[in-house]
């Protein structure tokens, strides 16, 4: 009888060890599943950086319990692929494969630039040089080609590979819009269109304006007139940045190429980097009589068909202007 006891003593024993092994010898698993809880922390993976170093990262950061552990399942578990350079959001508290998956993909923070529509080249570099999350030189593209909207990228990306997709969606854009251009449209090529549009864009902020504009330009192109468009002689003088001063009766008469008071005509290129909608407006011009706009005061113009009209209308920005104290 002792002797029995003693054993069921033993097994006991036995068992209580077992009993209090098994949970710490399956803990990890259980992190490799886990739920995720609320909260994110950023972690940034060097280049190069191997998957013993991104697991002391992540047991750094209390997102896993054990590096080993998770080097472990994640050779047993998880994909062959090497961890990806980033900086990462990761949620707290994740399943551990979560992480390496998300690791391996590559699915890092993004940042986001902004070029805005008429925004010449020259300004589209320096802000591409003026983003420290970018690296690498870059230089001024052609102007128009450039398709404005929000870009987004990685930390460390080259800025030239963010301009090459900057005008590969200009590409796009134009590859699309080109075949829905209507029988209005007074543009003979894609090249001719982005020159156009380039004007409109810089002769309105308002986007309900931009149709009627093309309009005016096309029917003005039609009939041999002058474009007069202000925006085209500054453009050789700054490169399209802002002139800062009024323009001199000597920028009016100079024949630069791009001065449409010079010669009827467009200009002989892009005056600045045009957005899809102004691109669009002038493969589909407003139809109207109007030859002529001015400034109304309120971002906008009046437009005119007669050049009688048209002096009335000029005649009262001036008033306008005056009464303003800016002339």
């Amino acid at each position: 009888m002792p002797q029995k006891r003693a054993s069921r003593l033993v097994l006991a024993f036995v068992g209580l060890l077992l009993l209090l092994a098994v949970p710490a010898l399956f803990a990890p698993w259980f992190g490799w599943f886990q739920k995720p809880a609320n909260g994110q922390t950023e972690l940034t993976i060097p280049r190069g950086a191997t998957l013993t170093a991104v697991a002391a990262d992540l047991q750094a950061k209390n997102l896993i319990t054990s590096a080993r552990h998770f080097r472990l399942l994640a050779r047993l578990l998880g994909s062959a692929r090497p961890v990806q350079a980033g900086r990462y959001s990761l949620p707290k508290n994740a399943p551990w494969a979560a992480y390496l998956s998300q690791l391996q993909q590559g699915r890092v923070i993004r940042q986001m630039l902004t070029i805005s529509e008429g925004l010449p080249s020259v300004l589209v570099a320096e802000k591409l040089a003026a983003e420290p999350r970018l690296t690498g030189p870059i230089t001024a593209p052609p102007e128009g080609s450039v398709l404005p909207q929000t870009y987004d990228f990685t930390d460390g990306e080259p800025r030239a590979a963010l301009l090459a997709r900057m005008q590969a969606a200009m590409q796009k854009t134009s590859a699309e819009l080109w075949p829905k251009r209507t029988p209005r449209a007074i543009v003979k090529t894609m090249e001719e269109a982005l020159i156009l549009a380039s004007i409109v864009e810089k002769e309105t902020g308002k986007p309900e304006e931009r149709r009627k504009i093309a309009g005016v330009y096309t029917n003005r192109l039609r009939l041999g007139m002058k474009l007069d468009a202000d925006p085209t002689v500054i453009y050789p003088i700054t490169k399209g940045k802002p002139l800062g001063r009024r323009i001199r009766r000597s920028e009016l008469d100079a024949d630069t190429g791009y001065n449409t008071y010079a010669r009827p005509g467009l200009p002989q290129g892009p005056i600045a980097n045009p957005g899809r909608a102004s691109i669009a407006a002038v493969l589909n011009p407003e139809e109207t009589d109007a030859l002529f706009f001015v400034a109304d005061g309120t971002g906008g113009h009046v437009f005119a068909a007669t050049l009688a009209e048209h002096n009335a209308n000029v005649q009262r920005w001036y008033a306008l202007r005056l009464s303003r104290g800016e002339m």
